[in-house]
C-alpha cells in the first residue's frame, strides 16, 4: 500500500511540473515543443479549443491504442499520467510568468525535463505521443528514440504554419534543452571516478590504503609492460567524485612516481554504490 501511495504521489508531482511548465512558460509564448501538449498548444491557437480538452481526447485515444496493440502492462503504466496531465492543465491557469521568451523556454524546458525524468525513474508515463513509438517498435522494429523524434519533429514543424518561424526555432531549442537536461539528470548526478593505479614498489601499501583508509573495494589486474614486456600489477578502484582528490593525495604520499589514470563513469551498480551493507 505504501508503494502505491508513493507511486501516486510521485506521478502527481511530476505531472504537476509538466503542467506548470506548459501553462506558465511554454504555451503563453506559443512554443509547441512536441508531445500531446504541443498539439494542444497548436490546436488552441488554430481552433480556440482549450489545451486540456485536446490533451484529454488524445490521451484517451492513445490509451485505447496502447491497450489494443501493446497490452495491459503498458496501459496500466500510462493510465494515471494520461488522465492527470489534462487535469493538471485544466487546474493550472495559463499565465505568462516571464515576458522574456528565451527565459521562459529555458525554465519551461528545465521544469518539463524534471517532470518527465521523475516519470521515467518510476517507470510511469504521461501517455500521449510516447505510445506510437512503442507501437512502431513492436510491429515495425523501429527504434523508440527515433520514433519519438519523428513524432515530435512533425509537431514542431507545424509551429511554422500556426505561429511562425521564430516559434519553430524556439520549439527546437526547447526539445534540445529537454533532451540535454534529462540526460544530465539520468547520468550526471551519479558520475563516479574509475581510477587505475600502477606503482613499481608501493602497490601493496596503496592497495591497503584504499581498502582500509578509503574503505573501497579494489580489483587487481595482472598486466604486462608494452616496452619492457615485464609482468606488472594494476589496481582499479571506483570512487565518488568527491573522494578522488584525497585518494590521489594518498597515492602520491606512498609513491609520487606512481602511474594513475582517472576517468568519469556515468553508472556504477553494486555494493557501496547502488546498495550498502546493513551495519
Amino acid at each position: 500500500m505504501k508503494h502505491i501511495i508513493k507511486q501516486f504521489f510521485l506521478v502527481a508531482i511530476s505531472i504537476g511540473l509538466i503542467g506548470a511548465s506548459i501553462n506558465l512558460f511554454l504555451a503563453p509564448h506559443h512554443v509547441a515543443a512536441g508531445g500531446v501538449s504541443g498539439i494542444g498548444i497548436l490546436v488552441e491557437q488554430a481552433f480556440g479549443i482549450n489545451i486540456a480538452i485536446t490533451v484529454l481526447v488524445l490521451n484517451v485515444v492513445m490509451l485505447i491504442l496502447a491497450f489494443i496493440f501493446l497490452g495491459r502492462a503498458v496501459f496500466i503504466r500510462s493510465f494515471l499520467g494520461s488522465l492527470l496531465l489534462p487535469l493538471s492543465l485544466a487546474v493550472i491557469p495559463e499565465v505568462m510568468l516571464a515576458q522574456d521568451r528565451l527565459l521562459s523556454v529555458i525554465f519551461g524546458s528545465m521544469i518539463f525535463a524534471i517532470g518527465v525524468a521523475i516519470l521515467y525513474r518510476i517507470e510511469a508515463s504521461s501517455g500521449g505521443t510516447t505510445i506510437p513509438p512503442l507501437i512502431f517498435k513492436k510491429y515495425f522494429n523501429l527504434n523508440t528514440s527515433l520514433g519519438l523524434f519523428l513524432v515530435d519533429s512533425i509537431i514542431v514543424i507545424f509551429n511554422i504554419f500556426v505561429f511562425g518561424v521564430e516559434e519553430f526555432l524556439f520549439a527546437i531549442l526547447s526539445l534540445i534543452l529537454v533532451a540535454l537536461i534529462m540526460n544530465f539528470l539520468e547520468t550526471g548526478l551519479k558520475k563516479r571516478k574509475a581510477v587505475m593505479i600502477m606503482s613499481e614498489e608501493k602497490m601493496e601499501d596503496i592497495k591497503a590504503g584504499l581498502l582500509e583508509e578509503v574503505g573501497r573495494g579494489v580489483t587487481v589486474f595482472s598486466v604486462s609492460g608494452g616496452y619492457t614486456g615485464g609482468d606488472k600489477t594494476m589496481l582499479m578502484v571506483i570512487l565518488e567524485s568527491r573522494e578522488y582528490p584525497a585518494v590521489l593525495k594518498m597515492i602520491n604520499s606512498y609513491d609520487k612516481h606512481s602511474f594513475v589514470i582517472a576517468y568519469t563513469v556515468s553508472e556504477v551498480h553494486g555494493l557501496g554504490f547502488s546498495y550498502h551493507t546493513i551495519e
